[in-house]
């Protein structure tokens, strides 16, 4: 497939000095240590690629403007949100169950402190986007840990140990990741309905993260959570952004799903007394860019997936053809590639001195996302290819050194 020549993924983008959580030096010293603020970033989950033109010429147009006031929700917002998840995901959401927030992040913590007190368990299956279990800790509340495993090579969800961990009381919670980040899963209808029914069984309350839910690769169809049934839908809530979909996390936008009529209504309640607003809350710019991109931005969104599917190919090709016994878990989502490097034999911390220290390659460790991911690396592959290149010749040359 020919890619739209109006948007060029090769194209380098120079990040320095526009405060890059990715590329920032500062950050990079403080994270991996000083002395690494020049590591090569392909760690944190933004990309390396121009907004779409839709998104840029949407905030072009507010930006002349020249007035920033308060500003009402724009109605074509959640129309936007809708057509695009009856497009893209054959779900027909109401709008009524659309509420704002600053983030999938902000809102985790939001419905942790709401649906949970302390001392409570909310259940996680490590290895998992690592701020899961930070926005549990901060909170007082307790991990339930129901950890993946790997089957034939692929990851999949224990449910025997899901229906012990269920079973206790303490768990309210129940965090799904679907996508799944950082193993790269797109979990099936028939998964996600075994899951859910081990949930609602024990009164455990979902809130499923679909932040990726649109960057799925060929031959990978992702099931909306709450599109499954309608007891589903009434006993969970869904998060979703056009920040990892369309490059746009500074702008601090997300959306909540909530069919529920009294869960929407206590969370109502609770972000008035957080003060952003009986919906929630976002920004301006979020929600101009965020509309302007489920409208326009399609097309850029399917050349794009199909640049990410190459950079993976390129990415598994080099690493287990270079470096036999590492191996690259198929990737059926995200643009978070996971990589085994136990089977060199060395140690997680030695493979993370080599990647750092010899490579100069900032990646995200496997033991953040949980003890069960010593060993690993996760790789963000959206980025120009010849950086993906470069990052993948040094990480070769410094373990065959």
């Amino acid at each position: 497939m020919e890619i739209n020549q109006e948007w060029n993924f090769d194209e380098i983008i120079d990040r320095s000095n526009t405060g890059s959580m990715k590329w920032e030096p500062g950050v990079l010293g403080v994270k991996f240590g000083k002395g690494r603020e020049d590591l090569l970033p392909l760690w944190v989950a933004d990309m390396d690629f121009k907004c779409p033109p839709a998104v840029v010429q949407a905030m072009e147009k507010r930006l002349a403007h020249q007035v920033y006031g308060y500003t009402m929700p724009d109605p074509g917002y959640n129309a936007a949100l809708i057509a695009w998840y009856q497009r893209r995901h054959q779900w027909a959401i109401d709008n009524r169950w659309i509420m704002t927030s600053p983030g999938i992040v902000p809102a985790t913590n939001y419905l942790i402190q709401r649906f949970s007190k302390p001392g409570d368990k909310i259940l996680i299956q490590t290895p998992v986007y690592y701020p899961f279990a930070q926005s549990i800790a901060t909170n007082g509340r307790r991990i339930a840990d129901n950890p993946l495993q790997i089957v034939d090579g692929r990851y999949q969800m224990d449910f025997e140990d899901l229906e012990e961990k269920a079973k206790d009381p303490r768990v309210k919670m129940a965090i799904l990741c679907s996508p799944h980040n950082p193993v790269g899963r797109v979990w099936t209808r028939e998964e996600l309905e075994r899951f859910g029914k081990i949930c609602i069984d024990n009164h455990v309350l979902i809130f499923a993260d679909e932040i990726h839910c649109d960057l799925t690769m060929p031959g990978f169809q992702h099931t909306c959570f709450q599109g499954i049934s309608q007891e589903f839908a009434q006993h969970s809530i869904a998060g979703n952004s056009g920040s990892k979909t369309f490059n746009l996390a500074g702008l601090q936008q997300s959306s909540l799903i909530i069919p529920n009529d009294q869960l929407f209504s206590e969370l109502s309640i609770y972000f008035e007394t957080l003060g952003v607003g009986p919906r929630g809350g976002g920004t301006l710019f979020g929600a101009v860019a965020t509309q302007a991109a489920y409208n326009g931005a399609e097309p850029w969104l399917d050349d794009l997936l199909v640049y990410l599917h190459e950079n993976f190919i390129y990415l598994k090709t080099q690493l287990e053809d270079q470096l036999p016994g590492v191996r690259v878990f198929d990737l059926e989502g995200t643009y978070l590639a996971w990589v085994d490097f136990r089977a060199l034999g060395l140690s997680p911390e030695t493979t993370i001195l080599k990647i750092e220290q010899d490579a100069k390659v900032a990646l995200d460790h496997g033991n953040w996302f949980g003890e069960n991911g010593a060993g690993f690396e996760r790789v963000n592959i959206a980025c120009p290819r010849s950086i993906l290149k470069k990052a993948v010749d040094a990480m070769v040359a410094a373990f065959v050194q």
